[in-house]
């Protein structure tokens, strides 16, 4: 068709959609998938950190071991070598739980930059930002696990249960660890700073030092004895030693996974309602 000058007629116009294949719409990741994704982010974080992170790490078992060790194993038990057999269990478990407060203050400093808010503008499962965290973090106390057993061999700790019981004694001090974490998580959604995070150190290092990691709780008075031998740490504690010395029993263990249960039955829930309360805020 032309017009009556001969001019050819402009084609009619076409909805600029009908020219494209319609495009399928990518599925959302599942929660699965999101909680990999994110604790991927968190790991390249600590790598990028690296010297730092283990700095970090280190510098408390090593100034423990060496310090209460040589100073006041004899005093303790007679002898050093006597001595490092029963704080060793008890350094790993010290070790692992107050590197939990770390995943908490990540958590903050997350918060504080704003990476939260753009993650809420993401359709993906949104506690995988919390969970992801938390899942690299089980890295972060096992590599702290790995690294004080191996000081301590060096010093001299033998297990009487040999590498199968050290092992086990990780892999329960692991679990109990990732249940502990989840209050550093519920207080990290709370607190206005990540500062706020790190002021709770002493009330951690309050709770260690309750308990019979570093003596029995036999050798105590009678009052303060009663508050140790609830501590949920000196139940753990028992049980580590237990296990890298071939004499666990099955109370032992049970208070360690009952412990665990009650913290994640508690703690859990309550993340997932503050992070929604925020979220929502």
């Amino acid at each position: 068709m032309s017009t009556a000058s001969g001019t050819p007629a402009p084609a009619p116009a076409v909805p600029f959609g009908a020219v494209l294949p319609a495009p399928e719409r990518p599925k959302p990741p599942n929660a699965l998938s999101a909680t990999l994704t994110l604790a991927w982010r968190t790991a390249i974080k600590v790598r990028n950190e690296l010297v730092e992170q283990l700095f970090d790490i280190l510098m408390m078992p090593v100034v423990f071991l060496l310090v209460f060790n040589y100073l006041f194993g004899g005093a303790f038990a007679g002898s050093t070598a006597d001595y490092l057999q029963v704080f060793l269990p008890g350094v790993l478990v010290m070790a692992a739980v107050m590197q939990t407060m770390s995943t908490g203050y990540a958590i903050s400093v997350d918060i504080a930059k704003g990476i939260f808010d753009r993650f809420r503008s993401m359709p993906f499962w949104q506690p995988a930002s919390i969970v992801g965290t938390m899942v690299t973090n089980l890295g972060r106390y096992l590599l702290t696990l790995v690294l004080t057993a191996g000081l301590g061999l060096a010093l001299g700790f033998r297990p009487d249960a040999g590498p199968v019981g050290l092992v086990l004694a990780m892999l329960l001090i692991l679990a109990f660890a990732f249940a502990f974490a989840w209050i550093f998580t519920a207080v990290s959604l709370v607190v206005r700073s990540p500062d706020s995070i790190q002021a709770q150190s002493m009330l951690l290092m309050a709770v260690v030092f309750c308990s019979n990691i570093f003596v029995e709780s036999s050798t105590m008075p009678a009052w303060i004895r009663a508050i140790v031998d609830v501590n949920p740490i000196s139940h753990l504690s028992t049980a580590v030693r237990g296990l890298v010395h071939g004499h666990a029993t099955a109370g032992q263990l049970g208070l360690v996974f009952g412990w665990t249960g009650v913290l994640l039955a508690i703690f859990g829930p309550l993340t997932m309602v503050l992070y929604r309360k925020r979220k929502n805020g």
